[in-house]
């Protein structure tokens, strides 16, 4: 969702495409495609790791990694560095 949000901030064109619904403008974008891909990625890991042992320190560690970068753009002096 962060990598969103900065592409919608700094690019004309992906804020054209991202306005889902005017008044809310690119946000509306940014969490709508954030929410897809996400239940896209959940189906396909499932789909994947239906019948297997999955080793979860592994999952968890970037997982872990993942939050901490995308907890890192939400703040606007990191963000502004893109």
């Amino acid at each position: 969702m962060a990598v969103l949000a900065v592409a919608g901030d700094k690019s004309a064109l992906v804020k054209t495409n991202l306005n889902f619904y005017s008044p809310t403008g690119p946000l509306s974008g940014v969490t709508s495609v954030a929410i897809l891909l996400w239940v896209l990625t959940w189906a396909i890991l499932d789909w994947r790791w239906h019948s297997r042992s999955v080793a979860m320190g592994t999952v968890n560690a970037a997982a872990l990694v993942l939050l901490s970068l995308s907890l890192l753009m939400t703040f606007p002096p990191i963000v502004d560095l893109f």
